[in-house]
């Protein structure tokens, strides 16, 4: 992986704990990811005077790949927000990003990637992080407490979340192969808006509509350029490196996302939690030398 896809992941990481931050400090979830979607999508619009390139229409298979990734990542969304519901975001947000055992398995089959030894080594160190994420302490009966969580909603929603979100990043890699990155996301972004909004709509979420706007709206702003640069980054770095190692790299935000729940919302921690997240940042490390 080169450096400057690298870094461009590793950004877009920083950026996806940060928003996800955001979602746990908020009151009404769906309202409020979907004020998000509505701060991101203005934002997007207004920039577009100054996009890199010339806008031309896409073709008909790169625009299913934008209809396929918008509709997994709003299911992605929605799973995220009903898991924060009842969860701690240094438990949730890892689960979440589950999506990394998933995306190498796609890209392998479906898109023919080549995986070196060193990049499925760094893959493991990853994964191994996310999994000790859930320990509360080392034993051999604590080594399967994981498993007996998924009695969980919350834990149920995360791991749905994963698994949705690693058959949308396959589509965003198909797509931004022969489209611009730029307008792929801005596509992406409108579609997910579209869809959000038929949701929204539901007599349940009128209410919380205006109630999440008037309670939090500073956040509501924060979140537009925070939510637009973590997609923008992913996507230009995606279309500069693998899948299978973009993912994986990306989950450098778990251990930014940790830190986050430790430092700031003061949700329980241990030594365990910052070895984890030191693997899982060791594990990227590797990656982007393999």
């Amino acid at each position: 992986m080169s450096l400057l896809a690298f870094s461009l992941i590793v950004i877009s990481a920083v950026m996806h704990a940060l928003w996800n931050l955001l979602v746990k400090r908020s009151r009404h979830k769906s309202a409020f990811i979907w004020w998000m979607f509505v701060a991101s999508g203005t934002l997007f619009t207004l920039s577009l005077p100054l996009a890199p390139e010339p806008f031309y229409r896409p073709e008909a298979k790169t625009m299913v790949m934008i209809m396929v990734g918008a509709l997994c990542f709003v299911l992605y969304h929605l799973f995220n927000g009903r898991a924060y519901r009842g969860g701690d975001l240094s438990i949730i947000y890892p689960l979440s990003q589950t999506s990394m055992i998933w995306v190498p398995l796609w890209g392998t089959l479906l898109l023919g990637e080549r995986l070196s030894l060193t990049g499925i080594g760094g893959i493991l160190l990853v994964l191994l992080g996310v999994y000790a994420m859930q320990l509360r302490r080392l034993s051999l009966t604590e080594l399967f407490r994981p498993f007996q969580d998924l009695g969980n909603p919350s834990v149920r929603a995360a791991l749905m979340a994963g698994f949705i979100y690693s058959i949308g990043s396959i589509a965003e890699k198909s797509g931004v192969r022969n489209y611009s990155p730029f307008y792929f996301t801005y596509l992406l972004v409108l579609i997910m808006l579209l869809l959000m909004t038929v949701n929204i709509c539901r007599p349940r979420y009128r209410r919380q509509i205006g109630e999440e706007l008037r309670g939090k709206w500073r956040l509501i702003l924060m979140s537009g350029p925070i939510m637009m640069a973590s997609f923008l980054t992913f996507r230009y770095g995606l279309n500069l490196s693998p899948v299978s190692y973009a993912v994986p790299v990306r989950q450098i935000s778990v251990m930014v996302g940790v830190l986050i729940g430790i430092l700031s919302l003061r949700e329980s921690f241990g030594r365990i939690r910052l070895f984890s997240a030191l693997l899982i940042f060791l594990g990227a490390i590797v990656i982007r030398f393999g």
